[in-house]
């Protein structure tokens, strides 16, 4: 179940839309792309687990790269675009390298080229880049035939860096036939119906592993990817409705934009096509997905998981109503809640959360082995987890607290930023928040909000306490924020993921709160 199966089945039926430009690709068309570029590959002498990086754009290019990878038995490494030339050159050099294929329509491309100096071949996509190969000259001779042995591929992607430097998330490579399909993908397809009729609509960035996963896996059944440039919340109904989406896959922010669209807007456009609109990568505010299914109907699926894979669970629209906020049970090995000594903790108690992994198909961090050993349990080495804190009821049901990194300490007591942030993301004067620990000289942390205010709304000291007095109403005095700052943008990834490492560091790095842009509210 691979590009190759469906171009000999049905070799006319489009593979990936791109709705912005108008261009597609057929699945002969992708399946003889991606067999050139895999035979450039194999000539410069790429073989088993070697390792290509592209640094591009929302485009076509993406899925001829990765199918190459794929039946050629090559990592491949997306870079996210929006990272400064040098940052992105640490991940080529981390992951070693040896092909960078990158955008002319990407700003830092040339500069990452000069600083990438280990990668024997660069390949421009989209226009010249100095110092590199056209992509389309490189691979116009090459054959769109099958490499006579064709070999699984991977994915290796890098951590966001929220918390720290990136880090390479690697699994052994599997020995599977090529025309079975990576094992991970083809459990997406049998867990969510996934063929030949599926629409899928990917409203993400492709340097991230979900929106890689799931065209992945449309593309080993044999549907059709409708791939956005980016998050539009409006374009994202009107590409539902015009192409009849059957599965797409979200990030909560997205449904937090849509919400906020005016109501004569969101019921403009049928959605009846949908039958599976899936959500992961952060939890989601109860109020907002309780309201995403009055909306959509009960066809909101839920799935918490990681790149690393430690663990995944599931959860439908119908359990998640009778058990709102949960993430679902898992629907493999069991989870696992424990303590900071690695004894398990009792249903209700929140704890570190562990996924059982099998001996010899866990993943490893690339040359890290401190953090590998790291996420592993100190009893149980074959438990692994990602810094998630959790709980489970007694039916089974996971609920996600916050991660470890995030937890804030305020006079002895632990407090998760999560619950004050799910409390205030609808808030109708915001637009966005985040919950940090920020130092004082008494508590050693007190809990601060960092808030975006809706367009025209300006930041004040009423807005303030307007705020903290919504969160005590709601959640009670403990867990209301001392303090609250107004800032123009709060730093997200394009993926929806808050930067708030990067945040909560400039507040500890200064010990005051200059990166605030107006008002500082305290209570007393």
């Amino acid at each position: 179940m691979y590009p190759g199966t469906h171009a000999a089945s049905q070799p006319d039926k489009l593979a990936v839309i791109r709705p912005a430009t108008g261009e597609s690709l057929t699945y002969a068309q992708l399946n003889a792309r991606s067999n050139q570029l895999a035979h450039l590959l194999y000539d410069k002498g790429l073989r088993r687990g070697d390792h290509v990086a592209y640094y591009l754009e929302n485009c076509l290019t993406i899925f001829e790269v990765l199918w190459a990878c794929q039946r050629s038995g090559l990592y491949y490494t997306p870079i996210n675009f929006h990272l400064a030339a040098g940052e992105a050159a640490y991940i080529v050099d981390n992951c070693d390298a040896q092909v960078l294929v990158a955008s002319a329509q990407v700003e830092g491309s040339a500069e990452l080229g000069r600083l990438a100096t280990r990668c024997s071949l660069k390949l421009a996509v989209g226009g010249d880049i100095e110092g590199f190969d056209s992509f389309e000259q490189a691979i116009a001779d090459k054959p769109g035939t099958n490499l006579a042995a064709e070999l699984l591929g991977g994915m290796m992607i890098y951590s966001s860096g929220t918390t720290g430097r990136p880090k390479g998330i690697k699994r052994a490579l599997s020995d599977a036939p090529v025309a079975e399909g990576v094992p991970s993908f083809m459990g997406l397809v049998a867990m969510y119906g996934l063929d030949a009729s599926t629409m899928y609509l990917s409203p993400a960035p492709m340097y991230h592993a979900a929106p890689l996963g799931w065209t992945s896996a449309t593309a080993q059944a044999g549907g059709t990817v409708v791939m956005m440039d980016r998050f539009d919340p409006e374009n994202a109904l009107q590409l539902i409705e015009r192409h009849k989406i059957t599965h797409s896959q979200w990030v909560p922010t997205m449904f937090i934009r849509m919400l906020r669209l005016d109501p004569e807007i969101r019921a403009k456009y049928d959605l009846s096509s949908h039958r599976y609109a899936i959500h992961a990568a952060a939890p989601c505010p109860v109020e907002v997905k309780r309201q995403m299914i009055d909306w959509w109907g009960p066809v909101i699926e839920e799935y918490y998981s990681s790149t690393e894979g430690a663990g995944m669970s599931m959860i439908s629209s119908e359990q998640w109503l009778a058990h709102p906020g949960s993430v679902g049970r898992s629907i493999s090995n069991p989870l696992h809640i424990c303590d900071d000594e690695g004894h398990e903790l009792p249903f209700g108690e929140p704890g570190m959360i562990y996924g059982e992994t099998p001996t010899g198909a866990g993943f490893f961090y690339h040359k890290d082995e401190d953090k590998t050993l790291g996420s592993s349990h100190p009893i149980h080495p074959e438990w692994r987890t990602v810094g998630d804190i959790g709980y489970l009821d007694e039916d089974g049901f996971l609920y996600l607290t916050d991660r470890k990194a995030f937890m804030i300490i305020s006079g002895g007591v632990n407090i998760y930023p999560q619950q004050i942030e799910d409390a205030l993301a609808l808030h109708p004067k915001l637009a966005d928040v985040a919950v940090i620990g920020a130092p004082n000289a008494d508590l050693g942390e007190e809990v601060k909000a960092v808030v975006q205010p809706a367009p025209g709304i300006a930041p004040s000291e009423e807005l303030a306490a307007e705020i903290q007095s919504f969160v005590a109403e709601k959640l009670g005095k403990h867990l209301t924020p001392r303090s609250v700052d107004f800032v123009d943008e709060l730093p997200r990834l394009p993926t929806g993921k808050l930067a708030k490492g990067v945040l909560r560091d400039k507040y500890w790095a200064e010990h005051s709160a200059t990166t605030a842009t107006t008002t500082t509210a305290s209570k007393g």
